[in-house]
């Protein structure tokens, strides 16, 4: 079988079946594994200007692009109709994250010998353990998505049994920095498992704009930055924005020294198999005391409390 994944999370789960020599064309986001994906073509890219870095820029073009009605992504048809794929993996659920489903189906239907589609969506935690089910049937191997899901129940259980019966502080996660975007879909799921409580994420919808102000008011213990598809070094860099406010310091989070830059793009913005890793991230930061993983070393930065001078 020739699958084309336009999705990083759907590649990641096509490796964790074993299907990566099935791959044979990906969307220019995919990069883990990095032994798998780099020579493999890459049949997208993004519609946004070149060299876009700060958060509210990206925002204001995502926005203008909506507004026209234009496309964030493109397709690379000709290659696609080269490949001669059997299976392409895309989605439905954010047109800003990766390609969507009826673009790709577009793309497709015009090809010699259109292929089948399947949209990966996930909406909760629950979701992703589906999307590799599905991947694995239409593979012909469904018996190796019940061994990883196996795999998977076990460390969220391990996970569980750790921290059951510790205090669960008030947590938020902040998908965008500028502006502040509150976290859906399957990020309160991962707090929730990792011992803590999203104050204001909301489950199964998608992240949603926020004033500043109603953070100010919310006052999360724990404050976890994933603005969507960064790296970490990116949003360490983020923090002069958040100095920048002059409420900061009211927070309790930041008063403790509890805001932490994590690896967005690796552990939270794309479900898959990482995810799992995410969670155990989570709970090593929630629960330092009960719960340990070598990423807190290279995935998470707590970020430093403003100088004394700056609080007065």
């Amino acid at each position: 079988m020739r699958i084309v994944s336009l999705l990083p999370g759907a590649t990641e789960l096509i490796c964790a079946l074993g299907l990566e020599k099935q791959l044979v064309g990906i969307s220019h986001e995919c990069d883990f594994p990095p032994e798998v994906v780099a020579h493999l073509p890459r049949l997208t890219r993004s519609t946004l200007p070149e060299g876009l870095s700060d958060p509210a820029a990206i925002d204001a073009a995502v926005r203008e692009k909506a507004r026209k009605g234009e496309p964030l992504y493109t397709i690379d048809e000709e290659q696609l109709a080269a490949l001669e794929p059997d299976l392409v993996l895309t989605q439905a659920l954010c047109e800003v994250c990766a390609v969507p489903q009826g673009q790709a189906m577009r793309a497709s239907v015009r090809l010699r010998r259109p292929p089948r589609i399947i949209a990966i969506n996930t909406y909760r935690l629950e979701d992703i353990f589906e999307s590799l089910r599905q991947i694995a049937e239409a593979a012909g191997v469904p018996e190796r998505a019940d061994s990883r899901i196996q795999e998977w129940r076990h460390r969220l259980a391990r996970v569980e049994a750790a921290v059951a019966g510790a205090p669960r502080p008030r947590v938020l996660m902040l998908e965008w920095l500028d502006p502040p975007f509150r976290c859906g879909h399957w990020i309160p799921d991962m707090v929730t498992i990792a011992g803590g409580t999203e104050i204001m994420g909301r489950a199964g919808e998608p992240s949603s704009r926020i004033p500043w102000e109603e953070i100010e008011k919310a006052q999360p213990e724990v404050i976890g930055l994933i603005p969507c598809g960064y790296r970490l070094k990116d949003i360490i860099a983020a923090q002069s924005l958040l100095d920048r406010l002059s409420f900061w310091t009211r927070i309790p989070a930041a008063q403790r020294g509890q805001v932490y830059a994590l690896d967005a793009s690796a552990y939270f913005s794309r479900p898959g198999p990482r995810t799992i890793d995410g969670i155990e991230l989570l709970a090593a930061i929630l629960h330092p005391d009960r719960f340990h993983t070598p990423l807190v070393e290279w995935a998470a930065q707590r970020l430093s409390p403003l100088p004394l001078s700056h609080h007065g």
